[in-house]
């Protein structure tokens, strides 16, 4: 695909003899580049040039870059008025995949997770994914074996739906010590201009310091800034209104009592 972008028509042999492949598969790779529009070929030469398969490709790219320029500064506001670590995720596959930290100066936290693969069960983030998917999706993941992190991973669907029902009233989704031993974290959606779900906005920190009234008085500044986020993005109107009410309601409706855990402790 190289080549060709710097070469523009080119033939099987061409491609062959620049990548040193045989000629059979340059043929190959080129056949199933075409059938799927990231090349075209032209039926008079047979020679071949980069397809507008590619746009679509690169437009999941310019949404991620688009995230990014809109959360670089939302980010280090929210670090700073939590005093706590601030990630971006965004849904790669069945795995929320981290493209963006920012640690405040004062968090016990310094891991750089930029770049992490998460399943989905295990954070906030990869919660609001799964409750925002198609329900078959979400069957289809949640029928698979959940894999354990922790003693507190939950590992049952039937439990990990109940705590999914939870979202929609709080307007963020919540982790306690799921993905890791002493770390808690809420998550909130970032909705592009045509109201899908971009992106997620998550504050973590360590249980002893970020226990459940700590996370009740970091969410109206975690679903402020995904609005903004979201504004920024181009999602105006009902939604910028939609919400700015879940932030106004934030802490107004009674959470599913955690089983599993005392938020107290660390």
């Amino acid at each position: 695909m190289e080549f060709l972008a710097a070469n523009g028509w080119s033939g099987v042999t061409e491609v062959a003899n620049e990548i040193g492949i045989h000629k059979s598969t340059a043929y190959r790779l080129l056949t199933t580049l075409r059938d799927r529009n990231l090349v075209e070929q032209d039926t008079a030469t047979e020679k071949y040039r980069l397809g507008f398969g590619l746009v679509a490709l690169a437009g999941s790219v310019t949404n991620d870059l688009d995230i990014l320029r809109c959360a670089r500064p939302v980010c280090e506001r929210l670090s700073g008025e939590t005093e706590e670590t601030v990630t971006v995720a965004v849904l790669e596959g069945d795995e929320a995949v981290i493209i963006h930290q920012d640690i405040s100066r004062l968090s016990a936290l310094n891991a750089d997770w930029t770049g992490a693969h998460n399943p989905l069960h295990v954070t906030a983030s990869g919660k609001v994914f799964l409750q925002n998917m198609d329900d078959d999706r979400r069957r289809d993941i949640l029928s698979r074996p959940l894999e354990r992190r922790t003693e507190n991973t939950i590992t049952d669907p039937d439990e990990l739906a109940e705590h999914l029902r939870e979202i929609p009233n709080l307007g963020y989704a919540r982790t306690f010590e799921e993905l890791e031993v002493g770390l808690n974290g809420i998550a909130a959606p970032i909705l592009a201009s045509d109201g899908s779900l971009a992106g997620t906005l998550t504050v973590s920190g360590p249980a002893f310091r970020f226990p459940e009234e700590a996370m009740e008085k970091a969410a109206a500044h975690l679903l402020a800034a995904a609005a903004d986020i979201s504004q920024c993005l181009g999602y105006r109107a009902e939604s910028r209104e939609a919400l700015a009410s879940l932030v106004s309601g934030v802490g107004t409706k009674p959470p599913i009592a955690n089983r599993r855990n005392n938020t107290e402790s660390g």
